[in-house]
This record gives structure tokens, sequence and C-alpha cells, in this order.
């Protein structure tokens, strides 16, 4: 193969290829390029080097309230709802409401041992030796995350994740992807936090509807920032505020945590000063508020939180391990069985139907078992 001509003495070479000879300079540098270093510019060409200065120094666009604009604003929402349908579709297969992934990924309050075909909160967990449900007083720490996750009817995450779908995206083009995120995972926290505190002391909640709540404040305060109409809006979460307080087996705790929590999150987020120290207003309000999740978490593992034996019991169907759903964000999808106040009995168990232990066992106490959804 042919080597190329050495350049004359005096003649341009290219500064990234001594070798060639170039006539064509950078506009901006004004150094010689070669054919293969150009690169198109507005006016001329530019060479490779001043190209990715340009793109380190030139100012990417902004979101509303100071996000980074990307072009695919529904990825995140994508990518979440992926995550809980992965999740559902893992209880399903294996074994849906008596799946022990339900017991792992729900909320609990109180952990207790399932043996025998019933549920015996008086045993410890180095006594158990049947099946042991973990709680986040026993040291479950991770359920307040993954119970957000978690769902078991097929309406349930159905319309939760429509509504993730519907409101994801457009609060994404808002804030951006990084403080979206801040706001789904806080209000998470937020509803879980509220139902470790408030819930019945026997009570598993799951679903994703205590961030969905969350979401549907920020657009509350995005829309009221902007002076437009929240008629149509507010009747909307009305109505599901309603849903929740008047159907049964609907844990109101999680839809008011996560609702509250997302009211925080983007009043911080819209009304932080405009000016180049927005971002860390923002960052350092977002810290706080996970800080104070955080102690309130911590209170309650360490044993101050309020008696949860003067807590009102919850409900069961005579007893048994209920299931709880909300469906939509707010919606009541109860549980086929009946719900009924259980009486109090002797410190022996009550003899219930040989159903699997997760759905039908009870205690020998005024409380029995239950699973609300978020």
């Amino acid at each position: 193969m042919s080597q190329p001509p050495t350049p004359e003495p005096g003649v341009p070479v290219c500064y990234r290829h001594p070798g060639r000879e170039s006539h064509i300079r950078c506009q901006r540098c004004d150094r010689p390029i070669c054919p293969d270093c150009m690169r198109d510019a507005s006016v001329g060409f530019q060479c490779p080097d001043c190209v990715a200065e340009g793109a380190r120094t030139t100012r990417q666009g902004r979101t509303t309230y100071g996000g980074t604009r990307r072009p695919d604003a529904a990825a995140t929402s994508i990518a979440l709802i992926a995550v809980n349908a992965g999740v559902w579709l893992a209880i399903t297969l294996t074994g849906g409401s008596a799946s022990r992934l339900v017991d792992l990924l729900a909320l609990q309050l109180r952990g207790g041992c399932a043996l025998d075909g019933f549920y015996r909160p008086n045993i410890v967990e180095q006594a158990c030796t049947g099946t042991w449900i973990p709680s986040f007083a026993d040291g479950a720490f991770w359920q307040v995350l993954t119970s957000g996750f978690a769902h078991v009817q097929l309406l349930h995450i159905g319309f939760n994740m429509f509504a993730l779908w519907v409101l994801g995206p457009q609060l994404e083009q808002l804030f951006g992807r990084g403080r979206f995120l801040a706001l789904y995972f806080l209000s998470l926290l937020a509803g879980s936090v509220v139902v470790l505190w408030a819930a019945p002391e026997y009570q598993a909640t799951l679903g994703a509807s205590g961030a969905i709540y969350g979401l549907f404040a920020a657009l509350v305060v995005c829309v009221r920032k902007v002076g437009g109409d929240l008629r149509q809006l507010g009747a909307l979460i009305a109505v599901n505020l309603v849903i929740t307080f008047m159907v049964p087996n609907i844990s109101w705790q999680g839809h008011l945590g996560g609702f509250a929590g997302g009211l925080a999150v983007a009043a911080l987020l819209v009304y932080a000063p405009r000016g180049p120290r927005r971002t860390a207003y923002q960052v350092a309000g977002l810290a706080l508020i996970g800080l104070v999740l955080l102690v309130a978490m911590a209170r309650f593992s360490t044993g101050k939180s309020p008696d949860v034996q003067n807590r009102p019991p919850s409900t069961g169907d005579d007893g048994r391990f209920g299931r709880q759903c909300d469906g939509r964000s707010g919606a009541a999808r109860p549980h086929s069985q009946r719900v009924a106040k259980v009486k109090p009995t002797a410190m022996k168990p009550m003899p219930t139907k040989r159903l699997d232990w997760r759905r039908s066992f009870m205690t020998g106490t005024e409380s029995s078992w239950s699973l609300a959804s978020t």
C-alpha cells in the first residue's frame, strides 16, 4: 500500500494528522483540519476538540422547576410500572395471596408465628417452629419500600399503574427525572410512616396507592401555582377520598400519608426561590423531609410508638387472615370474603377451617390478622 506523499515544508497540515496536507481551518480555534477531522457546524467546520468542548459548556435545557429536560419523559414511569408488574407476576406465580413474598414484602407492624394453621403472636421468632412472618418492628425495615411495589389482585395493580402512566409523564416534564423520583419515593415512605403509627396492630399493608396519592397532590400544587382550574381534579380526588373512608378494607393511613408527603415535596419543589441556588434549596428541603421520615420510623422501631395494644383491632373473616385491596388509587377492591369483627376468645386458638395458614388463622386475643392495600 502506497504512503501518502509527505507535505512540502510550509504547507499547513492537520493538527491531529501531521502527515496530511490541510487547507481547511476550524471556525473556532483556526487550526488546520483534514477531511476526517471536519465536523459540520452552523458556519463552516469545527475540529473534534472544539465540538467536544462546546458540548461540555452548552447549557442543557431545564424543566419548569429546575430539572434537566429529557426527550422521553415517560421513561421513568415505564420503569416503575415494569418493576411493579414484575413483582406482581412473581407473587402470582408463587401462590398469589398465599405467596411467601406477600409476607416478606408487605408492611407488617408486628411479626408472629404461623403454626398448625393458626397465627400465634405470643410466640417469639426464636421459639417459632412454624413459619415466621417478619415485621418492621422485628427489623424488616425494607418493607416500608417494598410494600409500595407489591400487589395481589390484577385490578389493584391495573388501576394503580394506569394512574402512574397518566400522571407520571406530566410531572416528570415539570420536575425532571431526579425530582420526580424523589417525589414518588418520599410520598411512598410518608404513606408507610403513617401506616406504622396509625394502622391496626395486626395488619399488613401493600400497594402503590400511597405514591399515587402523592402524585395527585403534586399535580394539585402545580395547577395551583399557575392559577389553573382545580375543580375537575379536586372532584376526582374528593371521590377517591370518600371511597377511602366509606368502603371497608382500604388503608386510609397509606392514602393520606402519601397525599401529605406529596403535598410537602411538591410545595418545596414548586415554590423554591428561582435563581442559581434553587437546586441547593430543593435538595436541602428534600433531605430534611427524608430525615423527618427516617426519624419517625426510627422512633417506631425503638419502641417509642404509641401503645399498639390500645389500637383498635383489625378485622378478618371470622378471625381468618383477610386480604384487603383498594384497586386504583383510592378505589376499593374488597376481598371476596365477608369481613366480620372478631369477638374476644380464650387464649386457646379457636378452630377454623383448614385453609392455607396465611389466609386462615386466628389468635386467642381480640386482634386478628388482615392485609390492607394502599
